[in-house]
């Protein structure tokens, strides 16, 4: 065998990881807060223009049904830890974080640790108090965020890295958040880098913007219009830099559009909003664009769920994930890159105590009601078992055997780390406690 210089071995090694670095894009999320299907025109919204957003589509990819919970704090636990509400506490607002039920960032591996492990810097600016802890528990090497789980938004205070910063006079918190993620990306453009950008716009209150020419009067087009603003301004900075296309960038909502506030879509109204367990209160819109990647102007139809997320941002930025360690998310990567991939067949939403199990055309809750979603998302037809159609029964029990193994009732199970089956006990006695959770959760917040 020829021997080859230690030198070249040192080369050739040294080579091999600098191409492995150029290959992991910079990923950024952005989350809107209470932005369904029908608050963004790209997705037919009848009321509301977002031509930012609709850029991003027309530059990426467009998925139709993508689920998030119906409420944000169990959205933002599903995203950051890859894993369903009943294996990690993350039941509803405020739930996890607290006490012995909700979800500990040490009983997880969210996604900014293991892409932290994986050599990204990573940064957290918005919306965080529902999740519990800091960013910094949960992976983020820098943030800025505030201390109310709701709208933040003319305030004389902000948190950054743990210390408030009081101003003189009234923010506009948005522009503070939006100021802090422009220079993280710019600090960190030589990448890789993954921030998750949680805008507050357009929770309640919905309250003036800074581009508002009245005092007085109703701002929700305002606040579309300001979020819409901001993601463009995202896409504008990456294009200044020259790293557009090393960046996947994904936009989405946190849940369904707040009462009182949905639009149409084509002349029809959504069935159902935020805090529901109807089909507007957890589907919402997701685009991701990396330009040179993602098939500019394509649209999916294929199920994404908040879960993915953890594992796709993963396998993108070549993160390994812990041995042993039941994570719930199915990979879109390959739909990124305009393969087929291995689309999910169901996605699965909870909230408190309840919870559904939803296939192309059919949905299952936990009563094991069967609804046909042909007409969805703005008719969801109950199906009684004495009226089966071959499909409908075919369909009840392919779903009744995915809850079955799903076993939601069950509570926490293996692999949330350390300890678990001591919280899995408590998770049962506290039974009760979630229901009531579940019934409080239909309230706006």
């Amino acid at each position: 065998m020829k021997h080859i210089p230690l030198a070249l071995v040192s080369i050739f090694i040294f080579a091999s990881s600098l191409n492995a670095a150029a290959t992991k894009p910079n990923i950024i999320f952005i989350l809107a807060d209470d932005l369904g299907l029908d608050g963004v025109s790209c997705y037919g919204s009848d009321a509301h223009k977002t031509p930012n957003i609709d850029k991003l589509a027309a530059s990426g990819t467009r998925f139709e049904t993508c689920y998030a919970a119906p409420l944000c704090g169990p959205s933002r636990c599903l995203l950051n830890t890859g894993r369903y509400a009943f294996r990690t506490g993350g039941l509803t607002n405020g739930s996890w974080g607290k006490g012995g039920q909700g979800a500990k960032s040490a009983d997880e591996q969210p996604v900014a640790k293991v892409l932290k492990q994986a050599g990204y810097t990573t940064g957290q600016s918005g919306k965080w108090r529902q999740v519990g802890e800091t960013p910094k528990d949960w992976g983020f090497d820098e943030y800025m965020t505030d201390p109310t789980a709701g709208g933040w938004y003319w305030e004389t205070s902000v948190i950054k890295n743990g210390e408030t910063i009081k101003t003189a006079d009234k923010q506009y918190n948005p522009d503070q958040i939006h100021a802090f993620s422009l220079d993280f990306i710019n600090r960190h453009k030589d990448g890789p880098f993954y921030l998750y950008y949680a805008l507050h716009l357009v929770h309640s209150p919905i309250v003036r913007t800074p581009d508002s020419k009245q005092q007085k009067g109703d701002f929700y087009e305002d606040n579309i219009a300001y979020m819409d603003k901001q993601v463009g301004g995202i896409v504008a900075e990456l294009e200044k830099l020259g790293i557009r296309d090393k960046t996947l960038l994904c936009f989405s909502g946190d849940n369904g559009t707040a009462h009182g506030r949905p639009s149409s879509i084509g002349g029809r109204v959504i069935n159902g909003c935020k805090a529901s367990m109807l089909e507007g209160g957890s589907r919402v819109p997701f685009i991701a664009s990396w330009p040179g990647t993602t098939p500019a102007g394509a649209v999916s139809k294929d199920i994404i769920s908040f879960a993915d997320l953890h594992t796709t941002f993963c396998e993108l930025g070549a993160a390994t994930l812990p041995a042993g360690f039941k994570y719930d998310g199915i990979t879109f990567a390959p739909q990124l890159r305009g393969e087929k991939g291995t689309p999910r067949q169901w996605a699965y939403v909870q909230l408190g105590a309840h919870w559904f199990v939803r296939e192309q055309g059919w949905k299952m809750n936990e009563k094991a009601e069967l609804f046909d979603m042909s007409d969805a998302p703005f008719v969801e037809k109950l199906v009684a078992a004495t009226a089966d159609t071959d499909a409908s029964k075919s369909a009840r029990e392919r779903l009744t055997k995915v809850l079955a193994d799903l076993n939601p009732a069950g509570g926490k199970t293996a692999g949330a780390g350390e300890g678990d089956g001591k919280r899995k006990k408590k998770m049962g006695k506290g039974k009760g406690k979630r229901k009531a959770a579940a019934g409080a959760a239909t309230v706006q917040q």
